[in-house]
């Protein structure tokens, strides 16, 4: 499922993008065009109307260029880490106005307008308070990279929850839907539990899907595949295939959750779980033709991911 908004989408982010001057190398902002980011919005938001899309994605496209910057560089923890007053002055409505000079500050306070525009007070609370732990999260890997540690396994998945920027994204996902949840429903021990289970299916899948692009890169330490390499003396093959069984866990869990919710009869919480499917269909599909990806493959040998060989 696709937005019928994809083509005019990706169009208006990549200008977004570049008139932001988060990324200024032509070749690498060539890349960015390439990869087609606006298809990835719409596949994870495919029901969102044009100016939802268009917020949900020019999101994404921050939290990629922002990767790319801080995350999949060899910047250390102390820099990352001095870039985070400005960012969090912007999320807390400090006074910044015209003095934001930052590409990356400046483009996150237009997002976080919109955002406030988009929808309620406890939204806009949810979209930054998720957002203040995935920054605080890229200080920590970072200090990975620098110091060249592959993190245990529970210290992992405890983390993978945070670098991965899924709670972002979800966190937008009842502003697309048009349906708010309410805090009562926010907060629903059930709705934890089923976002927690779609955001490890989702930094999963990417761990695998992304693992040619990092296995030779200053990240390559952050990725599942090389923690159970390292900590529980897996193969790649074997670990990937761990990695496809804890998929195929977190989504019979999700599938319990689903049961459950459902008795609440709650429009607002059954589209919000529709919007959690949709992302993690939607990423893999995005993944699987983005170049951002599939250029990292060319020439690899693909090895079978899951408990069995899949064709």
């Amino acid at each position: 499922m696709i937005s019928p908004y994809a083509d005019q989408v990706d169009k208006e982010t990549f200008a977004w993008l570049t008139a932001s001057r988060m990324i200024e190398d032509p070749a690498e902002l060539e890349r960015y065009r390439e990869a087609g980011y606006g298809y990835l919005g719409a596949r994870t938001y495919p029901y969102a109307g044009h100016e939802m899309l268009r917020l949900v994605t020019d999101w994404c496209v921050w939290l990629f260029a922002f990767d790319d910057a801080f995350c999949e560089s060899d910047r250390r923890a102390a820099e990352i880490a001095r870039a985070l007053p400005l960012l969090l002055t912007v999320l807390d409505d400090l006074e910044t106005g015209a003095r934001v000079e930052n590409p990356f500050a400046r483009s996150m306070l237009d997002i976080k307008g919109r955002v406030a525009a988009a929808g309620d007070a406890d939204q806009l609370d949810r979209w930054r308070s998720v957002v203040k732990d995935y920054l605080f999260a890229q200080v920590w890997e970072a200090a990975n990279r620098e110091d060249a540690v592959v993190p245990t396994y529970g210290d992992y998945i405890f983390m993978r929850r945070r670098t991965g920027a899924m709670l972002t994204v979800f966190a937008l996902v009842d502003l697309a839907t048009g349906r708010p949840l309410t805090t009562d429903e926010w907060r629903h021990p059930d709705m934890r539990a089923i976002s927690q289970s779609a955001n490890d299916v989702v930094v999963w899948d990417n761990d695998l899907l992304s693992y040619a692009k990092e296995r030779d890169g200053v990240n390559s330490r952050n990725n599942l595949v090389n923690v159970l390499a390292r900590h529980r003396h897996h193969s790649i093959q074997d670990a990937m295939n761990q990695i496809g069984r804890m998929r195929d866990d977190a989504i019979l869990r999700m599938l319990d959750l689903r049961a459950r919710l459902e008795q609440m009869n709650s429009p607002a919480v059954d589209a919000y779980v529709r919007g959690l499917e949709h992302w993690i269909s939607g990423s893999v599909a995005y993944s699987l033709t983005s170049t951002r990806y599939t250029r990292a493959w060319e020439g690899v040998a693909t090895p079978a991911v899951g408990p069995r060989q899949r064709n």
